[in-house]
């Protein structure tokens, strides 16, 4: 066994070896110097602050965005009802106040008096009523309209058993909004911050279904307007003259290129055209790290990297098939030789960084589900496959692919997981690159074997981890179902009481970690670099860096 784990550590030094000779045709990474790239100020008399995307957002409309691709975008360009303030606390946004009923049931918003949309119209609260129930509209078809599902009558509504009129959120006039919950929600405020519940301007939207597609409809609440979108190449930010914070906003705008290749985005930020930069090739990290370089940031993050198993395709349907792919991952040598970010091999689904009913850390509290066990992988593997009427060469013969979006970091967590299942299990698994778009897109239609998923807390409670497992939950794209599972998850999200809560929490995470419908690899952190001449940038765990508040100083 020793034998073998060397020979996986080899592999993965030499995997390491050849990314660092490429990284930078056949250089090792330098560090830039401060004084010499030219900032955006210099180029264009404003502040503009440059930076990349990483890949192209299916959509900037705030009901149909899916990701951080997008979410890091529409986070300049709109605002909720509630927002994170730089220490992660939840703070009034377009809202001047909220009351809470004594049933813990009803809010009631008061807006402030001095917000506008980018157009000049005033931000309402019919806007906002007219945004959640159109994000709830079965025929948009929005994703994250589950997100909703908090408010009385919502789910009802998106699922086709019930009607518009039965959402329980209500303008009462143009600055009170009221709205009212299934059942006491602890984290609800979290959720007003998120973007499916943005506000969308009810006038643009009802005259032009297609407002979002257009930077010359597009019409936005937040900081910055969007002022062009050149797909698949960059996306032009301008700051938002109609914003009530406009006087703290230091940006004149914001540049985001959408280039998926993470070395030629780190060449144009170690060459001076960009300001930012949020995903950075492994081996410049470990770079950086090893140079103690004052511009890597290793910013905190709720979330989890993962591979999804689709678990209505054999032999994957399989329990102990599932663990072995689980146990015979070496998370350590992944985090340490591969990642090398910081990161924290996954032990469960819920990541550090959130709390428990005792103010505990909940992953602390709660413990490890699953760890490296090479032999009882190899156990589960036989008997797993057996159980399915195969063998490891019948296995082999199928051809199975594990599906990663375009990116050198996935590629070599990728290559990493396959020598490991290979050497340790002597299963062959091909890899094949898309773009993310692409990915998600199969993911939805079930087009996978395995596939390379990860998720960021969307707010900062358990639930936001597990509810993704959920029966036919929109993004449970590993098809898992688990009658008990979602008994326990109900019980959590309709209670008031701490305890059971969480206690529902952890009893349903050590189910899902049992079935293991997908291999956690590690808990996230998020690398970036940030020019020395760059002020007033922020990291909460839930967001990506949060360039609002920017400044450039040269």
């Amino acid at each position: 066994m020793k034998s073998k784990k060397l020979l996986i550590l080899l592999s993965l030094l030499l995997v390491v070896s050849v990314f660092v000779s490429a990284c930078s045709s056949g250089e090792e990474p330098t560090t830039p110097e401060p004084e010499e790239p030219t900032t955006g100020e210099e180029q264009t008399g404003e502040k503009i602050l440059r930076t990349n995307n990483s890949s192209e957002p299916g959509s900037l409309d705030p009901a149909l965005a899916q990701g951080t691709h997008e979410s890091w975008i529409l986070n300049n360009l709109f605002e909720g009802l509630m927002k994170h303030d730089s220490t992660g606390q939840i703070v009034p946004g377009m809202a001047k106040e909220y009351t809470l009923s004594e049933d813990d049931l009803t809010y009631t918003f008061t807006l402030k008096d001095d917000i506008k949309w980018s157009n000049g119209d005033p931000v309402t609260a019919q806007d906002f009523e007219f945004a959640w129930k159109r994000a709830l509209d079965p025929e948009l078809a929005a994703d994250y309209a589950y997100q909703l599902y908090y408010i009385k009558g919502a789910e009802a509504y998106n699922s086709g058993e019930g009607t518009v009129d039965d959402v329980a959120v209500k303008a009462l006039d143009d600055k009170t909004l009221e709205v009212t919950l299934e059942s006491p929600t602890a984290y609800f405020l979290d959720l007003c911050a998120f973007y499916t519940y943005y506000p969308v301007n009810k006038a643009v939207a009802e005259a032009n279904p297609d407002w979002a597609k257009d930077p010359s409809t597009y019409v936005s609440n937040g900081p910055f307007t969007l002022e062009s979108w050149e797909h698949n190449a960059k996306i032009k930010l301008a700051k938002n003259e109609n914003y009530y914070d406009k006087d703290n906003i230091k940006l004149d705008g914001i540049d985001f290129d959408i280039i998926e290749d993470e070395n030629t985005a780190w060449q144009k930020y170690e060459g001076g055209e960009y300001d930012i930069l949020v995903t950075l090739p492994q081996a410049v990290v470990a770079q950086l790290k090893a140079e103690n370089n004052p511009e890597l940031q290793i910013g905190a993050d709720v979330g989890t990297y993962y591979f999804n198993l689709n678990n209505e395709k054999k032999p994957f349907n399989n329990k102990k098939v599932r663990q072995a792919l689980v146990y015979a991952l070496d998370r350590q040598t992944i985090v340490d030789k591969i990642a090398q970010g910081g990161q924290i091999p996954a032990t469960g689904i819920v990541p550090p960084g959130l709390l428990d009913e005792n103010g505990e850390d909940y992953r602390a509290t709660t413990g490890d589900f699953i760890g490296y066990d090479l032999e009882k992988a190899k156990t589960l593997l036989a008997e797993g496959l057996a159980e399915e009427g195969m063998t490891v060469e019948d296995f082999n013969a199928q051809g199975f692919v594990l599906l990663y979006n375009t990116s050198e970091a996935h590629k070599k967590i990728a290559q990493a997981a396959q020598e490991m299942w290979r050497t340790n299990l002597g299963i062959e698994i091909g890899l094949e690159n898309v773009e993310f778009q692409v990915k998600l897109d199969r993911e939805k239609a079930g087009d996978y074997d395995i596939s390379r998923a990860g998720w960021i807390g969307d707010y900062s409670d358990p639930m936001t981890m597990l509810d993704l497992f959920y029966t036919d939950g929109p993004f449970n794209d590993a098809g898992y179902s688990n009658p008990e599972y979602d008994r326990l998850i109900d019980i959590a999200k309709s209670t008031a009481d701490q305890k059971i809560r969480f206690d529902a929490m952890r009893e349903a995470e050590a189910i899902l970690m049992e079935d293991v419908p997908i291999v956690p690899v590690y808990f996230y952190t998020q690398p970036y670099a940030v020019k020395p001449y760059v002020t007033g940038v922020y990291k909460i765990p839930i967001q990506y860096p949060t360039i609002t508040y920017a400044d450039i100083n040269k």
